[in-house]
C-alpha cells in the first residue's frame, strides 16, 4: 500500500557556513551561464575533510510536460503564468505541465563537463526533497543529535562536513506538486501522480537539466530515498530506453522496490507472508536497542545474521504451512519470536505468528507506556491511544519535522533568495496510480513492483553499479527487505557483483545520526570515485 509521505522535512536555521547572493563568477561551471532570469544564484563555502569547497547554488525551475502536451514554444509560454504558481489546474488546453523546482550546487573552479553530478530526491510518494536537502549531503544541514524530540525554534544550520560536494555536484529535485514545484493543465494530477507518470516526469527533467547545463558527458548518478528508490529503478530504465542516457551508478537509501513487501498493513494481502519475515530482523534490532530482549546479545550484526537465517528458514517454513502447522511447532516458533523480539508469547500466538509493523511499534514497550517510531525505531513517545492495537503516529516524524520544514523555509528565502510570495509544500496527499507498465510485460493491475525495471536497466547497461544503504532501525522499509529484493532481481548471476550493500545503526533517514551520516558520506564518496571512470 502506498504511503502519503514517508520522509520527514527539515527547517532552515541560522547559518554558520558562508552562503551569500552573488552574480555568476567567471570561474563557475556551465550552470552559471545557463541560469534563466527566474533562477536565483548564490555563492557559498563548505568545509569537507578540512578543505574549503567554494560552490555556486542555483535555485530555479524547469518545465516538464507529460501526457498530450505540445512541445512548442507557444504552448510552453502559455503554461508559465499564474496557474503554475497557484493551486488551480489551468485552462482547457491539451496536455499537462509541471514547473519542477530544484536547487543545484556546483563546485566552483571544477571542469564541469566531466565532473560527476548526482540527482537527489525523497519519496512518499508525494514528498518534497527537503529531508535529503537539509539533513544529508548538501553544504548545510540541520543538527539532529540523539533520538529525542528537537526543541522548538530557533533552529540552526551547520556546515556539513559530510557534504558530497567533495566528489560530485548535487541537484535536489522536488517532485511535481511538492515544494515549489507546481502542476497545471488538463488532468494534471493524472499526468504526474502515478508510478509511470512520475518516472516520466523525472526522466524528462534530468534530460533537460543535462542539456541546460551542458552535463551530458559528466559521470551521472541517481540518489533516491524510500519511494525514491522505486522511482530510481523506473527512471534509470526510462533514461536508457527513451533518452539513450546511461548512468554510472544508482545510490539507493532505504529501499523498497516491491510494495507487496510492505509491512505496514500486510493483513490486507493474506497469503503473502514475506513482509513478516523481512521485517523480523528490524524488530530484533529495535528490541535490542530498547533493551527489551529476554537475553541481550553482545554483537548486534552477528545477532541479526542469526535472525535473518531464522526468518528465511524455520519461520518461513512455519508460515508457509498455514493452518496445517502442528500446534507444538506453532508454540515453538512463538517462543523463538519472543526471544528475538521480546513480545509476549501469548500475543504472538493470538496474532497467528504474524505481527505487522504498526502492531510491533505499539506493543513492544506498551508496559512502559510508550510506542516506538516507524521511520526510526530508536525514537519513542507516548501512544495517542494505549488501547489501540496499532501505533497511531510516528514519534520520529513528530520529533524532527518542524525543524526541517522551518529551517528550509528560512534558508531558501534568506540565503538562496527564492520563493518570495510562494508556499513551500513538504508533500501532497494525492491519489496515486500504483499500476505500472513493467518492461516487456505490459501494464500490471497489481501493486507496483519495479524489480524488473532495475533488472532491465542493469542488463542494458552491464557497467551500471548499484549501492544499497539501509538502517537497522528502519521499520518503514526494513533493511532485510532491500537485501531480499536485490538478491531476487531477475538478472544473470555475474551482474550481482555490480551491487553492494551498506548497513548503519540508524533508521530510515540514516543521516539523522551524525556517526551514520559520516559513514554514509565515506561509503558513497568511495562508490562515486570507483565508478566515475576518470
Amino acid at each position: 500500500m502506498f504511503r502519503s509521505v514517508l520522509l520527514a522535512s527539515v527547517p532552515l536555521f541560522a547559518l554558520t557556513a558562508t552562503a551569500s547572493a552573488a552574480e555568476p563568477s567567471s570561474s563557475a561551471p556551465a550552470a552559471t551561464h545557463a541560469a534563466s532570469e527566474k533562477d536565483s544564484i548564490s555563492n557559498g563555502t563548505v568545509t569537507v575533510n578540512g578543505a574549503p569547497i567554494h560552490y555556486q547554488a542555483v535555485a530555479g525551475t524547469l518545465l516538464v510536460h507529460n501526457a498530450k502536451f505540445d512541445d512548442s514554444k507557444d504552448v510552453i509560454a502559455s503554461r508559465t503564468g499564474k496557474t503554475l504558481e497557484g493551486d488551480k489546474k489551468g485552462d482547457d488546453a491539451d496536455g499537462a505541465v509541471a514547473s519542477i523546482f530544484y536547487v543545484a550546487y556546483f563546485k566552483q573552479g571544477a571542469h564541469a563537463p566531466n565532473r560527476p553530478i548526482t540527482f537527489l530526491y525523497n519519496g512518499g510518494p508525494g514528498s518534497a526533497s527537503v529531508w535529503l536537502h537539509m539533513g544529508s549531503v548538501g553544504p548545510l544541514r540541520l543538527n539532529t543529535p540523539g533520538d529525542q524530540h528537537l526543541p522548538p525554534a530557533p533552529y540552526k544550520l551547520i556546515n556539513n562536513a559530510q557534504s558530497l560536494l567533495d566528489v560530485t555536484d548535487l541537484v535536489f529535485i522536488d517532485a511535481p506538486g511538492t515544494g515549489f514545484s507546481r502542476i497545471a493543465g488538463k488532468d494534471a494530477e493524472k499526468a504526474f501522480y502515478g508510478v509511470d507518470a512520475d518516472g516520466k516526469a523525472f526522466t524528462h527533467f534530468i534530460s533537460q537539466f543535462l542539456a541546460k547545463y551542458g552535463r551530458f558527458n559528466s559521470p551521472k548518478y541517481l540518489f533516491g530515498e524510500s519511494y525514491g528508490t522505486l522511482r530510481s529503478a523506473v527512471v534509470a530504465n526510462d533514461l536508457e530506453n527513451d533518452e539513450s542516457i546511461d548512468f554510472n551508478g544508482i545510490i539507493l537509501l532505504s529501499q523498497i522496490l516491491n510494495y507487496d513487501n510492505d509491512v505496514d498493513n500486510p493483513q490486507a494481502n493474506p497469503g503473502n507472508d514475506d513482509p513478516y519475515q523481512l521485517a523480523l530482523p528490524t524488530y530484533a534490532a529495535t528490541s535490542y536497542y530498547h533493551k527489551a530482549l529476554p537475553q541481550m546479545p553482545t554483537d548486534l550484526p552477528a545477532f541479526l545474521r542469526e535472525v535473518e537465517h531464522f526468518a528465511l528458514t524455520d519461520y518461513a517454513q512455519a508460515l508457509a504451512q498455514g493452518a496445517d502447522l502442528p500446534e507444538d511447532q506453532r508454540k515453538a516458533i512463538a517462543e523463538k519470536l519472543h526471544d528475538y523480539t521480546g513480545l509476549p508469547v501469548d500475543y504472538i500466538l493470538r496474532d497467528n505468528l504474524r505481527i505487522s509493523g504498526g502492531q510491533y511499534s505499539q506493543q513492544l514497550l506498551a508496559s512502559r507506556g510508550i510506542t516506538v517510531g516507524r521511520l526510526d525505531t530508536r525514537y519513542s513517545g507516548p501512544p495517542m491511544d494505549p488501547m489501540t492495537d496499532q501505533s497511531d503516529y510516528d514519534p520520529q516524524s513528530s520529533a524532527i519535522s518542524s525543524a526541517y520544514i522551518s529551517a528550509f523555509n528560512d534558508y531558501v528565502r534568506n540565503t538562496l533568495h527564492y520563493g518570495e510570495g510562494q508556499t513551500y509544500r513538504p508533500g501532497v496527499n494525492a491519489k496515486w496510480d500504483s499500476h505500472h507498465r513493467q518492461p516487456f510485460m505490459g501494464r500490471s493491475d497489481r501493486t507496483a513492483n519495479v524489480m524488473p525495471d532495475l533488472a532491465v536497466a542493469m542488463k542494458n547497461n552491464p557497467t551500471l553499479r548499484v549501492m544499497l544503504n539501509a538502517g537497522y532501525y528502519d521499520l518503514a522499509t526494513p533493511y532485510f527487505e532491500g537485501l531480499y529484493e536485490m538478491k531476487h532481481l531477475p538478472i544473470p548471476a555475474d551482474l550481482q557483483k555490480n551491487i553492494e550493500y551498506k548497513q548503519y545503526t540508524s533508521g530510515h533517514m540514516v543521516y539523522v545520526d551524525p556517526a551514520s551520516l559520516q559513514k554514509l558520506h565515506d561509503n558513497v564518496a568511495d562508490f562515486i570515485r570507483r565508478t566515475d571512470n576518470q
